[in-house]
């Protein structure tokens, strides 16, 4: 199903080059500091999967060490602001990270939007009673299949600081599920969490990001149709990394951020399911 690109609504990159003074002056200040940390990036828990790969790529390419925190974007926004101490900050929804440039804990300057995410209703394969695989046989064909009794709890993010959570809550509501659907939900800290509820069998279907349902063939998955919630449209920003006393060299931020919107970068996120900017949506892998 194609949707409208992000470049065909404006949500390109809205970058600025960093100055060639500004970079020089950080990088005398690590080096004459001698030591240098990994890259602290808080990123949304969406992209756990997503950003194994980045993080691997980028440091194939750079030699530098990358190390990742998922969470939901919220929390992240709202330990951000707090002094935690994140070199850079990927979230599911660019109002979390508009939020933390607000706090003055990252830069305007280099914010982009580096992609889209896809939610999707996620059941995992099992068995029937007689003990044969049914292959997800038993798996709802829309949101509004969730209704049913056959799914006693339904897993969702916590709509009050997880993306994805608010996307799944407004979806519900737009089928007019809401109501039936909210009696039997559980609510994850992440969508990560809320993915491994349903993994562990402690509910039996999830409204969760494509891609982390893309990453395994454990279950089976149903597109809900982005036209019912608001985008998610992702948002990466360049932040102070707390005291920058022992902080990596903001200019390996800025490499960073700038590597999730490069070719490679945009590979892999394109096989996670991510709709990036300037492109329309493809299909994901047997679907």
């Amino acid at each position: 199903m194609a949707i409208a690109s992000l470049a065909a609504l404006g949500l390109g990159c809205q970058g600025k080059p960093a100055g060639a003074k500004q970079d020089a002056s950080e990088q005398a200040s690590s080096s004459a500091m001698g030591t240098e940390r990994p890259l602290k990036v808080a990123a949304a828990a969406d992209l756990a999967r997503a950003f194994e790969e980045v993080g691997k790529g980028y440091e194939g390419k750079t030699g530098k060490k990358v190390v990742f925190s998922f969470g939901s974007s919220g929390l992240l926004a709202k330990q951000i602001a707090q002094g935690a101490p994140f070199d850079v900050f990927a979230s599911a929804n660019q109002s979390f990270a508009d939020e933390a440039i607000k706090s003055g804990a990252c830069f305007e300057e280099g914010q982009a939007l580096y992609a889209r995410g896809r939610l999707v209703v996620w059941t995992k394969k099992g068995k029937n009673d007689k003990g044969e695989k049914n292959d997800g046989a038993g798996a709802p064909q829309s949101l509004a299949d969730l209704k049913d009794p056959r799914f006693a709890k339904v897993a969702i993010a916590n709509p009050e600081h997880a993306p994805y959570g608010r996307a799944a809550k407004e979806a519900l509501t737009a089928v007019g599920a809401w109501d039936a659907v909210s009696k039997k939900v559980v609510y994850g800290e992440n969508i990560q969490q809320t993915f491994q509820f349903v993994q562990s069998g402690n509910a039996e279907a999830a409204v969760v990001a494509l891609s982390l349902a893309i990453a395994t063939d454990e279950g089976d998955y149903v597109l809900v149709d982005p036209k019912l919630h608001a985008p998610l449209d992702q948002k990466i920003v360049v932040c102070k990394g707390g005291s920058q006393e022992d902080g990596a060299p903001r200019k390996h931020a800025r490499a960073f951020a700038a590597y999730v919107n490069s070719e490679e970068g945009r590979a892999i996120m394109r096989r996670f399911g991510f709709l990036l900017p300037g492109e329309s949506l493809t299909p994901p892998p047997g679907h």
